[in-house]
């Protein structure tokens, strides 16, 4: 099995680190930062070979440079982003491999219009950068709704069992957009309380799966593209 470790950076950000104990290879996912992976993987004796980036954004993409400085790894990022270091340009049905492990290349634009999700669909998990939030989803920064709306339910149609992590602690206050939003769900509102909990303790939210999003996530759960626009455009202003 792939072993998922989380490296928390900047305010809220999660850079995964991928370890196959078979091969001794490690990955990094969405590096915004070099240092506390470097850190990390160092701490457990691992040495970074792959550097795996959803989309262009410097909060997932910054770090790539020093880590291929560091270790030699080889950088696969989205083929129509601007990934620093870029060795391999990932496009809609590639793959990545760590080990024996073969992970699928999604594409899945909205937030930005090179996003890429990360597929190990034997595995049962998905890195899904900034796409999809545990209650939540990216904003809209160079997409359409009707990207979003579609690339949001490429995810969904995944065996609900698959693993999803994302690529930052947002679930906190999109679990209170959830509540604003669907307010009768008790799935949401019992979902919240469990999530207030862990951050009270200062525990990580993820990872999240498809069924539990399907029960929890408005955005997921809208009707049409329509309803999914009406939602993220309230979301945008939502205190």
């Amino acid at each position: 099995m792939l072993e998922v470790v989380p490296v928390p950076a900047f305010a809220d950000n999660y850079i995964w680190l991928v370890h196959d104990s078979a091969s001794g290879e490690t990955a990094v996912v969405d590096p915004g930062d070099a240092s506390p992976v470097l850190v990390e993987a160092e701490r457990r004796g691992w040495t970074i070979r792959q550097v795996w980036n959803t989309h262009w954004h410097a909060d997932h993409t910054g770090g790539n440079l020093a880590l291929k400085e560091a270790t030699g790894a080889r950088v696969s990022g989205p083929a129509a982003g601007r990934i620093p270091g870029r060795d391999i340009a990932l496009r809609e049905g590639d793959e990545v491999r760590l080990g024996a492990h073969v992970g699928r290349v999604i594409e899945v634009p909205g937030h930005t219009l090179d996003h890429v999700a990360l597929l190990f669909e034997e595995d049962g998990i998905a890195f899904v950068g900034d796409t999809l939030f545990a209650m939540g989803c990216g904003r809209l920064f160079e997409g359409t709704p009707e990207q979003m709306f579609r690339s949001l339910h490429r995810l969904a149609d995944l065996p609900p069992e698959t693993r999803l992590y994302c690529a930052h602690e947002y679930t906190l206050a999109n679990g209170r957009f959830a509540a604003h939003a669907e307010p009768d769900n008790a799935d949401i509102a019992a979902r919240l309380q469990e999530v207030a909990r862990l951050r009270e303790e200062g525990r990580i939210t993820l990872p999240s799966s498809v069924e539990l999003e399907l029960r929890t996530n408005p955005f997921l759960r809208a009707n049409d593209v329509q309803e999914f626009a009406r939602l993220r455009a309230e979301k945008d202003s939502f205190r």
